[in-house]
């Protein structure tokens, strides 16, 4: 006797083969956005360009999103999810931190200083900039908790603000983009800010 198990197994395949081809679609049209944001304003920034970039029309656009509000608020969640995960590094591990923050930069750097220089004119823009400072503080203050340890409340705040600066993004820019290092250098000499940092005595901070 013939027994057929799994009748929608053709129709099932065909419906995740569309799923991913949606999903796929959909991630190349907010990359396409996160690209076009390190080259003009967002607001300059129109959905024939988005869709030009991302090799697809208009009209996928808006099926996918929308509008073009839903397009870019779906786009700047997108890039403040990638920059979490970007980010992750192990606790007390220096040398791995700075690897992980520098390598984060190279990826999207340029976008966040895009970003950060809108802040001001933007609303949108402004919901992810200023969580994204605090988040920054808070990654800094997690991964070097243990060189941390032993520093009185007020010694510990004041490492944790130069530690912000010496890891931030403008200090990359500031070495990578207007000095015209490159990538080793940079990240050596963002290196020797933060042992700097950590080597200064409770009375120094």
């Amino acid at each position: 006797m013939l027994v057929i198990t799994n009748m929608n197994t053709p129709r099932s395949y065909s419906m995740t083969k569309r799923s991913a081809a949606a999903e796929a679609t959909r991630l190349r049209i907010l990359g396409a956005v996160l690209e076009l944001a390190t080259e003009k304003l967002s607001v300059e920034i129109v959905l024939a360009d988005v869709a030009a970039r991302a090799g697809v029309t208009v009209q996928t656009i808006l099926r996918q999103f929308g509008s073009r509000d839903g397009l870019f608020d779906a786009a700047l969640e997108f890039g403040a999810a990638l920059i979490g995960t970007e980010r992750e590094a192990p606790v007390g591990d220096i040398d791995n931190a700075m690897d992980v923050i520098v390598a984060h930069y190279e990826l999207r750097g340029d976008w966040v200083i895009a970003l950060l220089g809108q802040e001001a004119s933007d609303e949108r823009i402004r919901r992810v900039t200023t969580p994204g400072k605090a988040v920054h503080r808070e990654w800094v203050s997690t991964v070097f908790a243990p060189q941390l340890e032993g520093r009185s409340a007020d010694g510990a705040a004041a490492a944790v603000d130069l530690l912000v600066v010496a890891t931030d993004v403008y200090t990359w820019k500031l070495l990578r983009r207007d000095r015209g290092l490159d990538r080793d250098v940079t990240r050596a000499r963002m290196g020797r800010l933060v042992f700097a940092v950590l080597a200064t005595t409770e009375e120094g901070s």
